[in-house]
């Protein structure tokens, strides 16, 4: 199903110039988008609900709800098919060679990583010009830009067939490779201390607490304390440096689902602009629920003792 792909020159060159005509990201902010649309080349991508669309959207975006990139409720994480992606990517009249831009809500940290995962699926399946609106649909609103109301607009199918490169990707088997020794990637786990430690776990999470020989850095650590929901560049580069984390690191990172870890994905890999960064997108619902090993698992007093404190 995957094929290995090198990185692309130009998605190097995406993530070190500023908004130019043809080159977009990896963030624009209000003023970036306006114009790359100006300029006739860029797609507004909304992955916000219909309901909030409809409500107010960037003039001729086209609106495709976060859930269409996800897997199933008991796995939301998991990937979903090529044929699957190949559907949903017709029905918006997009090719790879499309400049995308990718709007959430901008409601806070957390928000950021439906983009974040909506970026890595579309780059990992052949789009090279791709940004993020920083600060999301808040942020347009906030600058007074244009917005229309009402449905998506009609658009023509496209011919994409989507080949989706494992370039970007940490399977369970990678996972494992690491747990044993076999390879020596660091994991690194996007969610609060409290579910590193175990003290709480995902609803469809078979157990609490991580993946053996991980570490913890919290996905909202990139994003300044006074404007909360714009991840900050320079932060990144800062708390990238300062925590060890090196342009020749191979890191991969997880959360529950695959959504908190996309933002680490995306601040390491597009913004500090280490090479070898991978997503695992089950995270730990699907690892745990495979009845792998788990690091952190409190003892059963404190499983019942979570349980009564409904902790878990």
């Amino acid at each position: 199903m995957f094929t290995r792909l090198g990185r692309p020159l130009l998605a190097l060159a995406l993530a070190v110039f500023p908004m130019a005509a043809q080159a977009l990201g990896p963030l624009v902010d209000v003023a970036g988008l306006r114009a790359a649309q100006g300029e006739g080349g860029a797609v507004v991508l909304d992955i916000r609900s219909e309901d909030a669309y409809r409500e107010g959207h960037v003039p001729g975006a086209r609106n495709a709800p976060y859930g269409r990139f996800r897997g199933p409720a008991e796995n939301p994480g998991q990937l979903v098919t090529e044929a699957h992606l190949t559907e949903v990517l017709r029905g918006l009249g997009l090719e790879t060679d499309t400049p995308v831009v990718v709007v959430h809500q901008g409601s806070n940290q957390t928000d950021f990583g439906a983009a974040a995962r909506v970026y890595w699926t579309l780059k990992s399946s052949g789009f090279g010009n791709l940004a993020i609106l920083n600060g999301g649909m808040n942020a347009w609103a906030a600058a007074n830009a244009p917005q229309e109301t009402g449905p998506a607009p009609q658009v023509a199918p496209s011919g994409i067939t989507v080949q989706f490169s494992d370039r970007w990707l940490a399977t369970r088997e990678d996972v494992q490779a690491i747990v044993d020794g076999r390879d020596n990637a660091q994991l690194i786990d996007a969610r609060p201390e409290a579910f590193w430690k175990g003290e709480t776990k995902h609803a469809a999470a078979a157990r609490p607490g991580t993946i053996p020989q991980s570490r913890y850095f919290t996905h909202d650590r990139w994003f300044g304390s006074d404007e909360p929901s714009l991840i900050k560049p320079d932060l990144v580069r800062l708390l990238a440096e300062a925590n060890g984390f090196g342009a020749e690191d191979r890191l991969v990172s997880f959360c529950n689902t695959g959504h908190w870890a996309a933002t680490n994905w995306f601040a390491l890999s597009e913004l500090a602009g280490i090479e070898e960064v991978r997503l695992y997108p089950e995270s730990v619902v699907g690892w745990s629920n495979a009845g792998m090993e788990m690091a952190n698992v409190p003892g059963l007093l404190q499983n019942l003792l979570d349980k009564i404190m409904g902790r878990n």
